[in-house]
């Protein structure tokens, strides 16, 4: 079951990864600047984390914002941003375990114990 938090009302912690549920508009087929209103609007839903600090890679800071693995910045809906974000609700954690992400060495114990099998020696 998912719990949908309105990003208006109440936002996560910092470095939270969550499931955004992403508002904004694709561009037109002659996009510009004078026909921002030309295109689709959308609803979606993506994989992100939430940070109360982001810098991006021309150096602009970001406050209480949502990230994606590409470094897209979206912000809590109702703020000046292309895309935002209505919606977001806390990822599961990875099967058999209490964590978001596994890394390095302690990625094989961890899949063994998932699946159940002895680990590989």
């Amino acid at each position: 079951m998912v719990t949908w938090v309105d990003a208006r009302e109440r936002l996560p912690e910092s470095g939270t990864p969550v499931a955004a549920a992403i508002t904004g508009r694709y561009p037109g087929d002659s996009a510009t600047e004078f026909d921002a209103a030309l295109g689709e609007e959308f609803w979606l839903v993506r994989p992100m984390y939430f940070t109360t600090l982001y810098w991006s890679e021309d150096g602009t800071e970001h406050r209480d914002c949502f990230v994606d693995s590409d470094g897209v910045v979206r912000l809590p809906y109702g703020l000046p941003s292309a895309e935002t974000v209505t919606h977001w609700a806390e990822l599961p954690t990875l099967p058999g375990g209490m964590t978001h992400a596994v890394l390095g060495k302690d990625v094989q114990p961890a899949l063994q114990n998932a699946w159940g099998a002895p680990p590989r020696t």
